[in-house]
Parts: C-alpha cells; sequence; structure tokens
C-alpha cells in the first residue's frame, strides 16, 4: 500500500488529483497506475482514473505472457489510495476482482459504499461483487486531497455541471452491454471503449475533504 501512496504522491507534483493504486498477482505487481486526467485532457482521455492506468498494464502484462485476463483478474488484489469511483467499481465488477483494499472514502462519487455500493449490491449481470477493506491511512490520502483542492484544478469540471449523471443502473448497463463474450482481447477492448463514453461523468470528492 506504501507504493501505492506513492504513486498518489507523484500526482500530486504533477498537478493530478492525488490517486494512486496497484494491483497484485500472486504476490507481483502487475499492474500501477495514478490518476492521468488533466495530463491527457488533450487527448480527451478523462477517463485515466488510477484504476484504469493500471488495467491497461494489467492487461498488457496478461497479453504477454499468454495469461486470459479474466482467470489472472480473478486472483488479483486492488490496493489504491481514495475509494473507487462509480465507474471504476462497475469496472472492478466487470473484471471479476476480488477485494479492494483503501485508504479514505470517496463521499460524492464513491461506488463502494459512499454512494450506492457497486462492489456489494444485487445487480444482475454486471459482474462479481467484491469485499472492500477500508480506512488504511486514510488521514493521509484526505491530506493529499486536501493540499490538491487548496491549489484548485485547473483542468476540474463543475461538480455540479449541467450534464446529468446517468444512473448506477443506466452505467452497468451500458458497460455490460459493451462487452462481447466472443473471446477475451475483444472483450477487454470494448470494456475500454465504453469507459471512455463515462468521460467526466466521476470524479473524487472534494467538498468533505
Amino acid at each position: 500500500m506504501s507504493k501505492a501512496f506513492d504513486m498518489a504522491l507523484e500526482a500530486l507534483e504533477n498537478g493530478e488529483v492525488p490517486v494512486g493504486c496497484l494491483k497484485v498477482y500472486n504476490n507481483e505487481i502487475i499492474g500501477k497506475g495514478r490518476n492521468e486526467v488533466n495530463e491527457t485532457k488533450h487527448l480527451n482521455q478523462a477517463t485515466r482514473h488510477a484504476e484504469m492506468v493500471a488495467l491497461d498494464q494489467v492487461l498488457d502484462w496478461c497479453r504477454f505472457r499468454e495469461k486470459d485476463p479474466i482467470e489472472v483478474c480473478e486472483q488479483t488484489v486492488l490496493y489504491v489510495t481514495v475509494e473507487p469511483c462509480i465507474m471504476c467499481a462497475a469496472a472492478l465488477r466487470l473484471l471479476h476482482m476480488p477485494l479492494v483494499v483503501y485508504g479514505c472514502k470517496n463521499e460524492q462519487f464513491g461506488g463502494c459504499g459512499s454512494v450506492p455500493d457497486v462492489s456489494s449490491d444485487h445487480l444482475p449481470h454486471t459482474g462479481t461483487p467484491f469485499k472492500c477493506i477500508a480506512g488504511y491511512r486514510a488521514e493521509e490520502a484526505v491530506a493529499m486531497l486536501k493540499t490538491f483542492y487548496k491549489q484548485e484544478n485547473p483542468n476540474g469540471q463543475c461538480q455540479t455541471g449541467g450534464r446529468k449523471k446517468p444512473s448506477l443502473s443506466a452505467a452497468l448497463r451500458l458497460l455490460m452491454g459493451s462487452v462481447p463474450i466472443c473471446c477475451a482481447a475483444n472483450r477487454w477492448r470494448s470494456v475500454r471503449g465504453c469507459i471512455r463514453k463515462l468521460s467526466g461523468m466521476y470524479m473524487y470528492p472534494r467538498g468533505n475533504v
């Protein structure tokens, strides 16, 4: 988890919301990431949350070793400094990832109980529920978020902007509807595509940190 906080600090130093994560499979780090939303704004990549950056590395790791991404993700643990947002939590269900360990809660957009509980709610045909362990170094995670928002995010969208957020069920339907059942490679290409469609809808906490 300390490495995830190192990633969060790196994000903060680069003008990003300070969130970092690791994905660990059989005691091996197979993916790591930090927020890259502001850095990739010119590419319209507002979904480059830490979890999604790490996911790309996991998929590359699986492809290089000719492993099934689903089988790997079923045995992978996510360590992340802030509760995953609704978008990321929905993606984690599709990944069948069993466990998420996180620092502080995301009171406005958290998908693991703070807003809806994507992690454990009964949501048919939307992947597998996952267990969460919360609160590890939470105060440190909150302190980094406070530092970032004191500086203000010049690239952030208004939290109460005119675009209406879709319901949880609508978001999950979009994710599931874009996942073909043919092969793993096509499956994950589609997941990436539909996550881009959710661009900018779910961000990180501000008012309660």
